[in-house]
């Protein structure tokens, strides 16, 4: 039987129509739900949709609830996804209502609220950081005197690293309360020192079928603090090294705590420079800015593919081989406007020859994008080798020596 898979926001973000390509590849029907027409969409989401709902505002859950089961009169729908972290509650009320399977508005909740995530993690002797939910200023401050500086003010429901702020004093948790005061409420919690690094899987039917590490350099928070800064996403071929072992067996115990069952998700976690591994945060969906495709060239396989036959078939038939280290390099022009040229390229590209994989850069006469919108930035390069060293040495090169210039 043919299944009908509703996919929320098919076009959104831009990870998201390979996504809905990968469903319709195994065979399923794909019915878009969006806010926008159909005709809007990129044209991957859109030659791969077989209907598409629009509704009014995707954010009205009532609206769009009544919107879905009145669509089921006429459509069965077998299965409610959505891979983008502000739909997650939306799908599973969705699933509630019209009766489809995977989680439910409770299984849900963990992995959007950080607090009630770390709580659960908390109760299964997972090892998070000390951590307070605050919703008023007040309540900020007296949950920084029972944290201890350094501090991280998040927002509860957030995503990356967006409007997280690293307080060291008092007059930087001041600092950062008027940077904050749109967000409705925080997690306030110890701050980390330490390597920060990804656990990500696809499961199906409570089974893990893949998982991967990456290496963010630097950590994401520094990332966001320093235009100057070049950030690299590392994708890790020797899973089996001692230094990720218990970030790998944290991750299943979190899994398990959690209750995680069919789908992709994405797991950050620290290693302390004695070696204690410490419990980030986890989202009940693939990680973004080109992650799963450092994965791919990872593994010379497709986890978009990956994903949908855990979706629509409960288990994961590709088996994937760890070939190559990889380095996803991204870019941030100097400058304002345009961008005007484009330096050190291509003698890089001549000289790394086949282990350079993807070049995407913002191009000349295009506008800059805002590094802190995003961490893609103005583009990336993408290199691989069998050899970590020798992966890092060529990432390494790309951030010191390309440069784009904006004017």
């Amino acid at each position: 039987m043919t299944l009908n898979v509703l996919m929320i926001s098919p076009g959104y973000p831009a990870e998201m129509p390979l996504f809905t390509r990968g469903l319709a590849r195994v065979g399923a029907r794909v019915i878009g739900l969006g806010d926008q027409p159909k005709e809007a969409l990129p044209p991957m989401a859109r030659e791969h949709l077989a209907h598409h709902l629009q509704v009014r505002n995707l954010w009205d859950e009532a609206a769009v609830v009544r919107e879905v089961q009145k669509l089921t009169r006429q459509v069965r729908i077998d299965r409610v996804e959505c891979l983008w972290e502000p739909g997650m509650i939306l799908a599973a009320r969705l699933r509630e209502a019209i009766g489809a399977p995977g989680m439910n508005v409770e299984q849900t909740v963990p992995f959007r609220d950080k607090e009630v995530m770390k709580q659960r993690l908390d109760a299964a002797g997972i090892r998070t950081p000390r951590h307070y939910r605050a919703s008023t200023e007040d309540q900020v401050r007296d949950a920084a005197e029972r944290v201890g500086y350094p501090l991280i003010v998040k927002p509860i429901a957030g995503a990356g690293s967006a409007d997280t702020h690293r307080c060291a004093s008092r007059a930087e948790l001041e600092r950062a309360l008027g940077m904050v005061r749109h967000v409705s409420e925080v997690s306030v919690e110890e701050f980390i020192e330490g390597e920060e690094f990804t656990f990500d899987t696809i499961c199906a039917e409570g089974e893990l079928y893949f998982e991967n590490v990456c290496w963010y350099r630097p950590r994401p928070l520094v990332q966001r603090q320093n235009e100057w800064i070049s950030p690299q996403t590392v994708g890790v071929r020797n899973l089996d090294q001692p230094d990720l072992e218990g970030g790998r067996r944290m991750g299943r115990e979190v899994l398990r705590a959690l209750g995680f069952r069919t789908g992709f998700t994405h797991m950050e976690w620290y290693r302390k420079p004695d070696g204690e591994v410490v419990f980030g945060e986890i989202g009940g969906r693939p990680p973004g800015a080109r992650t799963v495709d450092v994965m791919n060239y990872c593994t010379d396989n497709d986890t978009y593919l990956g994903w949908a036959e855990a979706v629509c078939r409960g288990r994961v038939e590709r088996r994937f081989e760890r070939k190559w280290n990889v380095v996803c390099t991204f870019k941030r022009a100097q400058g304002e406007g345009r961008i005007q040229r484009i330096v050190g390229l291509e003698p890089l590209l001549a000289q790394f020859g086949p282990f350079v994989v993807e070049v995407d850069l913002t191009p000349v006469g295009a506008p800059r994008r805002s590094w802190k919108l995003s961490i893609v930035g103005d583009g990336y390069v993408v290199v691989r080798h069998p050899e970590l060293g020798p992966a890092l040495e060529m990432g390494d090169r790309i951030a010191r020596e390309v440069r784009l210039y904006a004017g």
